[in-house]
């Protein structure tokens, strides 16, 4: 595969010395090198120019999301781009990613998009660290969705129309749905794809980036929940059981009697039972994780009502 038709857009804020490792990673690897900006106060901007790539500065006045960074990098790219890598500014690619990836499309003309196993960084400095290593740990084979991180068709993405520009997360999987709508493919390789740094050390990290996820269910189930593919009501819903009726649930049995207070051992009864299949330190973060989710599930549903999709989770 020639590089001269696959380009890199990579998107990021305020990533310092991530930004570089992460464009030099991909240097030589794409005719076009494109870094899209969202406001960055760290000198990120000047940083990428020095190391060749095209830099598009998001307006300002406008709430950043990542899927609206990937858009602009889309119309930026160079006529005649057959691929275009989707980077996260906090990852580095695998110097053999591109080209795997590349052949494989070249292989699968119905494939749109080709993602790989993405890796933590530091996976031993923090349980957040870990979980996220966890996570990125899929089956390679055809795939509902990807992540961040992905080569893919440029003529397919055009044709689905791009990114959700509104969405502040799960914009990946929303755009992977359309375009299987349209008879497009998503591919999990077995092949290494980047390294993701996530310096996730604290608490209260964690806990926004589940109640982001949280959000973007509760929003794909909105856009998509009705069709046959039931976008993210599963999630949704075991989110909002779990994490919200539940604990309303046993709350007022227990102001009621003091003994129906005990119904709330079914959380550690649930770690114990998801700690057979995942470990215990996964199961646990997985029973945590659904009040975060459901906070930010019923938040999306607070501001849908109010009119606002935009506040506390902004992009970054």
């Amino acid at each position: 595969m020639s590089a001269a038709a696959i380009a890199a857009v990579v998107i990021g804020r305020n990533e310092g010395a991530r930004l570089i490792r992460c464009l030099r990673a991909l240097q030589g690897q794409v005719q076009q090198l494109i870094y899209v900006d969202s406001g960055s106060t760290d000198g990120s901007a000047e940083a990428a120019r020095k190391l060749g790539a095209e830099v598009v500065a998001l307006d300002l006045s406008r709430p950043f999301t990542a899927a609206r960074a990937r858009n602009a990098g889309l119309a930026a790219l160079a006529s005649g781009t057959e691929f275009v890598q989707f980077v996260d500014g906090d990852c580095e690619a695998d110097p053999d990613w591109i080209a795997t990836a590349a052949d494989f499309m070249q292989a699968h003309p119905r494939a749109a998009v080709a993602c790989g196993r993405r890796r933590e960084r530091f996976p031993e400095v923090s349980v957040y660290n870990r979980l996220c290593d966890a996570e990125w740990d899929t089956p390679a084979g055809e795939a509902k969705a990807c992540g961040g991180d992905a080569l893919m068709r440029v003529a397919a993405v055009y044709t689905a129309g791009g990114y959700r520009e509104g969405l502040i997360a799960g914009e990946e999987p929303e755009l992977c749905l359309r375009l299987r709508r349209a008879g497009w493919q998503v591919w999990r390789l077995e092949a290494e794809m980047t390294l993701h740094d996530a310096q996730m050390l604290r608490f209260t990290q964690w806990w926004n980036r589940s109640r982001r996820a949280g959000h973007a269910f509760a929003e794909g189930a909105a856009l998509h929940g009705t069709g046959p593919e039931r976008h993210w009501v599963a999630e949704t819903r075991r989110a909002l059981l779990w994490g919200a009726a539940l604990p309303a649930g046993i709350l007022m049995a227990g102001l009621l009697s003091p003994s129906l207070a005990l119904a709330a051992l079914i959380y550690p009864a649930q770690v114990l039972r998801l700690s057979r299949r995942m470990g215990f330190e996964q199961a646990l973060f997985t029973v945590l994780g659904k009040f975060a989710e459901a906070a930010g599930a019923l938040e999306f549903y607070w501001r849908r009502w109010r009119g606002s999709a935009r506040g506390i989770l902004e992009y970054k």
